[in-house]
């Protein structure tokens, strides 16, 4: 909830073409009032309202200045692919939902470039939960037929997907639970800075051993997949819940919610059976070195790479997800892998909102 990831990626050959970056952060008051929006409240359709304009003319904003950036004229770029920002993701009530807020009525007006976006609600009209997707690029990109593999995503949640070598074997994933999402927002608010550079702050503390214990032991971490979580539970509200009676020092939360990642992530993988073979690395964790280091010390027979290695920038996997999932759509092909959402089939994902003539 820090910004826009934007790409322009050329599909035009098997191996995405990355042709050009950019990062749109949101305003200071823009991510409070996002952040606000993420738990029950007061007037939360109209702030929803307004605030789904605003993010979409952010998004449309992201989007023109990536191609100022890669001088590129709007009518070379088939479709705008916009995940927008989650505010709500509940896949466990009697009717699930998942929100994501960022108008593609606007996008598509602003930039005037069609624009395919809510791309994961018919996943969850069809069964599933809507989360996560990535796993369906990973599979097209990353499947060996000679070796085993788990990618790893370090976003604000961690979620990994498992490549079976057998392709007749489904591919299978789920969120594991927190990445950096507690640890940058628990920095945030004791240091005034939006994450933990390389870790270094963690790795200045102590683990709280019955603290880790208590955060491990909540529900989520048992449940079977398929399953799918977001800030939304794994929050500051979350984490002050389990710190009340308890007066720790800041650094040393630091350090156990670092912990709690590691520790969570490495026994999903050993749960897949996958301790010793080759994990890909990929999401903003991926420099968080203190994080790797101990994902190494509970993973000792694992060999951690990057999707770097296999040609992909770890740090754009999931902004390039979204534009492939785009491009399926157009395509009208599925996006969701049934075996990782637990839909009953799969489908076509998204809404196609078009180009508006008069823009372009």
């Amino acid at each position: 909830m820090d910004g826009v990831d934007a790409v322009a990626v050329d599909f035009s050959s098997a191996q995405p073409r990355l042709l050009a970056t950019h990062v749109e952060a949101y305003p200071i008051s823009l991510k409070a009032s996002l952040r606000t929006l993420c738990l029950p409240g007061n007037n939360e359709i109209d702030r929803m309202g307004q605030l789904d304009r605003e993010v979409g003319a952010i998004f449309a904003a992201a989007c023109l200045k990536l191609l100022r950036k890669a001088d590129m004229n709007p009518d070379a770029i088939n479709a705008i692919g916009s995940h927008g920002q989650t505010i709500r993701h509940r896949p466990y009530l009697d009717h699930p939902f998942t929100l994501q807020i960022g108008d593609p009525n606007t996008i598509a007006e602003l930039t005037g470039i069609t624009t395919v976006a809510d791309l994961r609600r018919r996943d969850m009209a069809a069964g599933g939960q809507g989360a996560p997707l990535v796993p369906a690029l990973h599979r097209a990109l990353f499947q060996h037929r000679e070796d085993s593999r788990i990618v790893l995503n370090l976003g604000g949640i961690a979620n990994i997907t498992c490549l079976p070598a057998d392709t007749n074997e489904a591919v299978t994933g789920y969120d594991t639970g927190p990445a950096s999402i507690l640890l940058d927002r628990w920095i945030e608010q004791h240091q005034g800075v939006t994450f933990d550079d390389q870790g270094e702050w963690a790795r200045s503390g102590r683990v709280i051993d019955d603290l880790l214990n208590e955060l491990l032991a909540d529900p989520y971490f048992r449940l079977p997949p398929p399953k799918s979580t977001g800030s939304e539970y794994f929050s500051l509200a979350w984490l002050r819940e389990r710190l009340a009676n308890r007066q720790p020092a800041a650094v040393d939360v630091q350090a156990t919610l670092l912990e709690l990642s590691a520790a969570s992530i490495a026994r999903a993988i050993i749960r897949e059976g996958h301790a010793a073979g080759e994990i890909l690395t990929c999401g903003g964790g991926v420099h968080n070195r203190y994080l790797l280091e101990r994902l190494s010390v509970h993973l000792p027979e694992a060999r951690l790479a990057s999707t770097a290695d296999y040609g992909v920038d770890p740090d754009w996997v999931e902004a390039i997800t979204f534009a492939w999932l785009a491009k399926r759509t157009l395509d009208g092909l599925s996006g969701n892998l049934a075996a990782v959402t637990g839909a009953r089939h799969e489908v076509i994902l998204g809404g196609i909102y078009p180009a508006s003539r008069r823009t372009r």
